[in-house]
């Protein structure tokens, strides 16, 4: 069984009150559109008008999958140790966006096919080199699962202690767009050829792979069909690790981005566990995977881009820290009409 998370739900009432003081500020109410409704949740799920965005840190956690024998991917799982020696030289898409926007970057190895050895800013905490293939046996034990949502509880854990305001959580593992459509066909009405997409650029006969081997794994499970199951049968360590991350980081009330289809993914499995988890999470963008925007849709969410993105490491979430930003600079920073020396604006009706 998971453990139990003490998550506050984030209530109506509480971002109404927030709302109330955004009405006060001096501009046509409503006029900031979204920046509103992001600004109204971060003060609720702070509890003070003058919420903060600062000090920051973004997880990227790194596994391999056992499905990936199966070719589900047009990458082979080697890419997974080979971006995440990029990461930890300076040179991937989230690095580049973590120092633009300073974020504290953490890479952890939770499951890579590959032992890095000595390497000082890699966090090791390998669970296993890789999961299993979940077309003929479970991806993970209980405990490699419990074990892998306690990764991504100490993460956040040891950023709380650092005074975190915001968190961000991205992943790297060749084939996990396969656990993360299993996720989605578990644990929504979706058929399964609405939740898989071309991850990292499958062709037409790949995706025809792709689904024939997803729809072989789910004939041959006749386990539970209860979201700690399904966690287990389908998931990736790193995706697993990242569940933890959400739910820790909403139980120490902690606001969180969430990023592209993966990371939606484990959203939508984290709400399943915990639903109050949601309060918590800002999602960054709409991706370029298939399955995404049905996802989003779903989970009644409000991307704040839409660019195309689908690299994945979190990249959409952390470009998406401006406009957030900017929310809390309007709470801050804005005159109210009693401060302003504005008058109030007052609705009047077309002549």
């Amino acid at each position: 069984m998971i453990q139990d998370f003490d998550i506050r739900p984030i209530s109506d009432e509480e971002i109404l009150r927030a709302q109330a003081y955004i009405d006060t500020i001096a501009k046509p109410l409503g006029s900031m559109g979204q920046l509103e409704r992001l600004a109204a949740r971060l003060a609720a799920l702070q509890d003070t008008l003058r919420p903060s965005l600062t000090p920051r840190e973004h997880f990227v956690f790194a596994a391999d999958h056992g499905i990936e024998r199966e070719g589900v991917s047009k990458s082979p799982r080697e890419v997974t140790r080979q971006v995440v020696y990029s990461m930890l030289r300076g040179g991937a898409g989230i690095c580049f966006l973590t120092r633009q926007h300073d974020f504290r970057l953490h890479i952890v190895d939770v499951g890579v096919d590959h032992e890095f050895g000595d390497e000082p800013n890699l966090v090791h905490r390998k669970i296993r080199r890789g999961t299993r293939s979940f077309l003929s046996e479970a991806a993970m034990t209980t405990e490699e699962a419990q074990r892998a949502l306690s990764v991504g509880i100490v993460s956040v854990d040891e950023a709380h202690q650092r005074g975190v305001k915001l968190l961000s959580f991205g992943e790297m593992g060749i084939a996990n767009t396969s656990s993360s459509a299993l996720w989605m066909y578990y644990l929504t009405d979706f058929p399964l050829e609405e939740c898989i997409g071309r991850g990292s650029g499958l062709d037409d006969e790949g995706m025809t792979h792709k689904l024939h081997i997803l729809r072989q794994a789910v004939k041959n499970y006749t386990g539970p069909s209860d979201p700690f199951s399904i966690l287990i049968h389908f998931g990736g360590y790193e995706l697993v690790s990242a569940v933890g991350a959400m739910l820790r980081s909403a139980e120490l009330g902690i606001a969180f981005l969430v990023d592209g289809f993966i990371m939606t993914a484990c959203l939508l499995m984290a709400r399943a566990l915990h639903p109050s988890v949601a309060g918590y999470a800002f999602f960054g963008h709409a991706g370029d995977e298939a399955g995404h925007a049905r996802l989003l849709h779903y989970l009644g969410a409000e991307p704040i881009l839409r660019l195309g993105l689908r690299l994945g490491e979190g990249t959409g979430a952390v470009c998406a820290f401006p406009i957030l930003d900017s929310s809390v600079r309007m709470l801050h920073e804005m005159a109210t009409f009693t401060t302003s020396g504005v008058t109030d604006y007052v609705s009047t009706k077309e002549e």
